[in-house]
């Protein structure tokens, strides 16, 4: 967040010597600050889709332990009956082995030849007798392992998807909390939804600004304000405030030079008056601009000239998991 204080220092100082007369040098200075602006603006926007394709691969990788699941217990199924039918061996070949040494034993005074060869065939069954009872307890420890990484796996799995149910029940609650919150703005420019384990709060530029301006009017304050309230409310979120235009050049020689400066100074107008709300924590929120570039109407560019507020949900207890 440093990176960001220092952008939104090096805006404001820029909006103030705009309000007197502006040396070459000056000029020099201010676009080099800009440029960083933007640079750092790409970097955020990267970092956020960085955090939408985390978690798309999170949930392949619940669905990839789901099917291990079901295979490791398909897998326990096999070994149990292949036990159970071992078990039934070696009883039929102890009772052979209890048959043959009765019958050597009763004719050994008389068939000493056929004797020794009922003895080495004892001896055998023996020997397999007891292979298949080592084999049978390699067997019976690989499948308590089994069964036991089956357990950890099923476990490790349902704690994943209570993480997941539970962001998700907690979007739906903070989605509700907002529209009640900012209930008096609906129908009115503002959209509140939830997509994705997210909250999106959708403000077009006319709540907030007047025609062509980056600073907030009374009415947008005091709708900022209750947002605000809300935010100091939650625990553990990530909020990006992104700006939107229209695809109406917007071509001056004074700043913003363009519709991306633009849509940055109203962002960064936005995230004041949020972080100025008692109780927000300034480390949690990040600022962007997107030009144009994202409509959501083609027919209507009112509706592209918006401000979004994106409340996510840090994911560091998914994260910590995964690695473990």
């Amino acid at each position: 967040m440093s990176g960001l204080t220092s952008s939104f220092a090096t805006v404001f100082a820029i909006i103030t010597i705009l309000s007197g007369c502006v040396t070459a040098k000056q000029f020099e200075d201010l676009q080099g600050r800009c440029d960083e602006i933007d640079k750092e603006n790409t970097e955020l926007r990267l970092n956020s889709q960085d955090v939408e394709i985390e978690v798309i691969e999170l949930r392949g990788r619940v669905a990839t332990l789901s099917e291990v699941q079901l295979e490791l217990a398909a897998d326990t199924a096999r070994m149990g009956r292949f036990v159970a039918d071992s078990r039934d061996e070696i009883r039929r070949l102890r009772e052979l082995n209890d048959a043959l040494t009765d019958q050597s034993g009763g004719r050994l005074s008389t068939l000493n030849a056929e004797n020794r060869a009922l003895l080495e065939d004892v001896q055998k069954i023996r020997r397999e007798l007891q292979d298949r009872e080592d084999a049978l307890l390699e067997l019976e420890k690989d499948l308590a392992k089994r069964s036991a990484d089956l357990a950890a796996r099923s476990a490790r799995v349902q704690e994943l998807e209570d993480l997941l149910a539970s962001r998700e029940r907690a979007a739906e609650a903070l989605r509700s909390r907002l529209e009640r919150a900012l209930l008096g703005f609906e129908g009115r420019g503002l959209k509140v939804e939830q997509r994705n384990g997210k909250v999106y709060v959708s403000l077009e530029a006319e709540l907030l600004f007047p025609s062509g301006s980056a600073i907030v009017d009374e009415k947008g304050r005091e709708l900022l304000a209750q947002l605000g309230m809300v935010i100091a409310e939650q625990q553990d979120l990530e909020i990006i405030i992104e700006g939107h235009t229209d695809s109406d050049k917007l071509v001056s020689p004074n700043f913003p030079h363009n519709n991306w400066e633009l849509s940055v100074l109203r962002a960064t107008s936005v995230l004041e008056i949020i972080r100025d709300q008692p109780g927000v924590d300034p480390s949690i929120l990040t600022a962007s601009g997107r030009g144009e570039f994202h409509p959501v109407d083609e027919s209507d560019k009112s509706r592209n000239r918006r401000i979004e507020v994106i409340l996510a949900p840090k994911l560091d207890a998914l994260y910590d998991l995964l690695e473990d």
